[in-house]
């Protein structure tokens, strides 16, 4: 069994992400809500929430982390002939709900989306209020080619979701990404296309101990767009 957290109990109650299981991994609580205080406390102890239309909020601690250190990341080479191209228009912050939207829409072979309204929505209250960014990649036409989004604390940017619409759209969002002033990127759990971008897996105790040192004592958000 795992911890039910109400949602009038104080946004740290949280058990130790140590206590998360085995199997399901990483699986540490459910219930709570998803507040701006405790969602920002939640990131910053290595917690994330991950679930379901129909299902209570599950927050979530793996034991092996999927991390990118921006310096780790690989470029093949036809991504850095499209990037030297100069065919997409890179933003920052300048269209989060659109960048949430696609990625929460159908995609191939997948029946549905844990990105639920639910979950939309208590992102865009994080990035009006300052912690949560995005990254949109446009044609010259115009046209959201693709993009990411993710919540950014201190020198960490924890990565949600990313979509693309157009060849390696998704890959030059993250490429932008990596040029910030972020030391780590969670990429929360491996993927073939993250570890094949130069993500590679953390023990969570380690993660934890980045995290300390990255996010910082304060909270300061950032400015605003870019």
């Amino acid at each position: 069994m795992i911890p039910w957290i109400e949602p009038s109990q104080p946004p740290e109650s949280f058990p130790p992400v140590s206590q998360a299981l085995c199997q399901p991994d990483g699986l540490l609580a459910a219930g709570g809500d998803l507040s701006i205080a405790r969602l920002v406390h939640a990131y910053r102890q290595g917690i994330f929430p991950w679930y379901s239309e129909g299902q209570p909020i599950l927050w979530w601690s793996p034991n092996s982390r999927a991390v990118l250190w921006p310096d780790d990341l690989h470029v093949s080479r036809s991504l850095a002939k499209r990037l030297r191209r100069t065919e997409y228009t890179i933003t920052m912050n300048s269209a989060f709900v659109e960048i949430v939207d696609a990625c929460a829409a159908p995609r191939v072979n997948s029946s549905g989306t844990w990105i639920t309204r639910e979950m939309a929505d208590a992102y865009e209250v994080l990035h009006a209020k300052g912690f949560a960014q995005s990254i949109e990649v446009w044609s010259h036409g115009g046209e959201l080619a693709g993009g990411l989004y993710g919540v950014a604390l201190g020198r960490v940017f924890f990565g949600e979701s990313m979509f693309s619409n157009k060849p390696d759209s998704s890959k030059i969002a993250l490429a932008h990404l990596c040029n910030l002033d972020y030391a780590l990127i969670d990429c929360q759990v491996p993927s073939d296309h993250l570890s094949s971008m130069g993500a590679s897996l953390i023990p969570r105790s380690e993660f934890c101990e980045h995290l300390v040192r990255l996010c910082g004592k304060s909270l300061t958000p950032w400015p605003g767009k870019i």
